[in-house]
């Protein structure tokens, strides 16, 4: 089965932009329309942007001109640019065929922070 993989997430700075990838493994976007969506901490998973085969992407009310979804068959890939990003765009992001024909991947992680502060990171030393 083919299997949807996404890639190119991280923790940016309110405003900041992050590009997103999906790339099937196993498969073809060919004759596709591929939708993005994304699930937030405790939320259900939404509906972000879709481009199909042939004609004109869509988005989210929400996304208000802030991101950009693209592909190019040949390099078997969708593309995501997220612009200007809000605490709220915080989310795990995946993609699939508008029928759901891909097996679901893990996602990609997308944190935007509104602090001076990053998150961190853990140090263990092991005796």
């Amino acid at each position: 089965q083919v299997l949807a993989v996404e890639s190119g997430g991280g923790l940016v700075q309110v405003g900041g932009s992050l590009r997103l990838s999906c790339t099937p493994s196993g498969g073809t976007i060919r004759l596709y329309d591929i939708h993005w969506y994304r699930r937030a901490p405790g939320k259900q998973r939404e509906y972000v942007a879709s481009i199909p085969a042939f004609g004109f992407p869509d988005y989210a009310d929400f996304v208000k001109g802030r991101f950009r979804i693209s592909r190019d068959d040949t390099q078997n890939t969708v593309w995501l640019q997220l612009d200007n990003l809000q605490p709220e765009d915080t989310a795990v992001y995946y993609c699939n065929t508008r029928a759901g024909s891909f097996a679901w991947g893990q996602g990609t992680q997308v944190t935007v922070s509104s602090g001076a502060w990053g998150q961190g990171t853990q140090v263990t030393v092991a005796s």
